[in-house]
């Protein structure tokens, strides 16, 4: 009976380690799926991630050769903003930089903080697709009530392969302090802006 409970207890502990373990490899398994998917993403152009490095402008901008850039917007469900692009879409020359404007609201009186994020299809036009200012880059905050014009700056190079002649642009806007559990408004005035 005495060797059947020693057993019992072992087994046990062997249980509970083995458990551990698989938690701690879980935990280290999660930290290293961003990095992970960072790379996969740029060495294949998956999740329409556009470029991470500053944009050379070409000085040949091929004329002959027209691409239709759609956009498309969308609002975080529950996020409590309008958000729209100025046009539907542009007609764009390879190498050339051209200028879009999006336009934002923050529907609620009371201070906002919000986050774009970016996606271009198809994905094999992402690493083609290079933004020199965007509106993306950074948080942006907003005033209550407080609508304001968001630009973009891109150029579309002229190494996009030839059966690519159409590209969507399409932004995502997130009400940051909802995506974080242990968020607190805290209303501070932009410089400028009171």
């Amino acid at each position: 009976m005495h060797s059947e409970e020693s057993d019992k207890q072992v087994s046990s502990k062997s249980l509970a380690l083995r458990l551990l373990f698989m938690a701690a490899a879980m935990f280290a398994f999660g930290f290293a799926l961003v990095p992970i998917y960072d790379a996969f993403c740029e060495v294949t152009g998956f999740g329409g991630k556009t470029n991470t490095t500053a944009a050379v402008i070409e000085d040949s901008v091929d004329v002959s050769r027209s691409i239709n850039l759609e956009f498309v917007t969308t609002v975080n469900e529950y996020a409590p903003w309008e958000f729209r692009s100025e046009v539907a879409g542009m007609t764009v020359h390879p190498g050339a930089l051209y200028a879009a404007t999006f336009i934002a609201r923050n529907l609620t009186e009371e201070w906002k903080t919000a986050q774009a994020v970016p996606s271009v299809a198809p994905q094999q036009a992402a690493k083609y697709f290079r933004k020199l200012e965007c509106f993306c880059f950074t948080t942006q905050e907003f005033a209550p009530g407080e609508e304001r014009e968001l630009p973009v700056r891109f150029i579309v190079s002229s190494d996009l392969p030839e059966y690519i002649d159409t590209i969507t642009l399409s932004y995502t806007f997130f009400d940051t302090e909802r995506l974080s559990d242990n968020a607190t408004p805290t209303p501070s005035p932009l410089p400028g802006r009171q």
